[in-house]
């Protein structure tokens, strides 16, 4: 069973990491925390240093779920210690020219107005990525993209909500990533794109905080898991977090019932 210890600091101290956290410690409908040592979310891993590999085994991660395309993978030809899983999902799917044609031009796929038109598109591929972390080998699951932010962002809301976090938290948890725009841009030696997608936000009506507040209250994860084929084992163990926590009273369809 992960811990339910109430914990208000959840950044992941890892050597080459920035943007790593615990996705353990926020309020769920029921009273309870989300189980703390269980999912973890970050940016792209390939700047993890020796020292931060032993800080990784010592958070008890296990297995790394790799979102990215392969061509974004095969930039990473550093070795991984060899209690390390790694499993590669790519969550875009960029073969489908039509749906990104509306999203990657207009720059939209930096925001999490993509989200919800993603998961109705192509909800196999947010399927496989739940799958690939709930069906991890035994210890913590890490999960990234390059930045941590909106890939990563999407499947950890999917995460969150179905073991019935509260809203704020799960809002809270995304703005984090964005709160953190400088030192990630300082990390990756850019400039911060935060203020880019918050204007490219506010030229389609929204903001980058009530986009993804947006996308959070249209989650129908019910219908989503239908449309992923997700099986009854699979669905089990997210609704538990792999065994980690008793499921919500009412299981979550939409985050605003």
């Amino acid at each position: 069973m992960g811990d339910l210890t109430e914990n208000k600091d959840r950044k992941l101290r890892v050597d080459g990491l920035v943007n790593g956290r615990d996705l353990g410690g926020l309020r769920r409908a029921d009273g309870t925390l989300s189980p703390r040592g269980v999912l973890f979310r970050s940016e792209n891993v390939d700047w993890i240093t020796g020292n931060g590999w032993q800080q990784i085994h010592d958070a008890g991660i296990r297995t790394v779920v790799d979102l990215r395309q392969q061509g974004e993978r095969d930039t990473d030809t550093k070795e991984r210690p060899s209690w390390l899983t790694t499993i590669h999902v790519d969550l875009d799917g960029l073969e489908n020219k039509e749906f990104w044609a509306d999203y990657r031009d207009s720059g939209l796929v930096g925001t999490a107005m993509y989200f919800q038109p993603h998961l109705a598109a192509m909800p196999e591929r947010a399927g496989a990525a739940i799958s690939a972390v709930i069906n991890a080998p035994a210890g913590g699951v890490l999960f990234h993209w390059m930045g941590g932010r909106d890939r990563t962002g999407l499947l950890a809301m999917a995460l969150l909500h179905a073991i019935g976090t509260d809203p704020e938290g799960i809002v809270d948890d995304y703005l984090e990533t964005v709160r953190l725009g400088d030192a990630r841009a300082a990390r990756g030696e850019r400039n911060n794109v935060e203020p880019r997608l918050e204007e490219l936000c506010r030229q389609h009506g929204t903001t980058t905080e009530g986009a993804f507040r947006d996308a959070l209250e249209k989650s129908d994860l019910h219908t989503f898991l239908d449309a992923a084929k997700l099986t009854d084992r699979d669905r089990e163990a997210l609704f538990t977090w792999r065994g980690a926590a008793t499921p919500t009273p009412q299981r979550p369809g939409n985050a605003s019932r």
